[in-house]
């Protein structure tokens, strides 16, 4: 008897194996996070000051303010976050369908609360894409 050959990570979603709309790896999808994380850090500082790292009041929240924006913007209009877009993947719906706008912005929200994006389902999905459809494919 010979086993059952193993199917890819993202088949049971209709994605292929490698390539352009596979799923996107860890590692992507961690490095994405780093520098998502770094700009909004970045931009944060400039447009608010040193007080971001280091204060205790509204702007110990700043960062976490543009990352929402970045995201949420950048995800409804070309499909990813700045450093998704960076580490070459993105966010479609599993359907095939268009995101919209409110997919991006609740997405990014939930991904906020921290929970929501650390609660892992089958094929690398979080709580937040089983719940929207959606799901983080290469673009390579």
């Amino acid at each position: 008897m010979t086993a059952a050959p193993v199917d890819h990570p993202g088949a049971s979603l209709g994605l292929p194996p490698s390539g352009p709309g596979s799923l996107a790896s860890w590692r992507a999808r961690v490095a994405a996070m780093i520098g998502d994380w770094a700009a909004s850090m970045i931009v944060a500082i400039a447009l608010f000051g040193f007080d971001v790292m280091t204060g205790s009041g509204w702007e110990s929240f700043m960062i976490l303010a543009v990352y929402f924006v970045e995201a949420s913007l950048l995800t409804a209009l070309a499909g990813g976050s700045f450093g998704q877009l960076i580490a070459r993947i993105g966010i479609v719906r599993v359907d095939g369908g268009p995101l919209g706008w409110w997919r991006p912005v609740v997405r990014t929200a939930l991904k906020c609360l921290v929970i929501p994006a650390m609660v892992v389902g089958a094929e690398r999905r979080a709580l937040t894409d089983l719940l929207l459809g959606t799901v983080v494919v290469n673009r390579r």
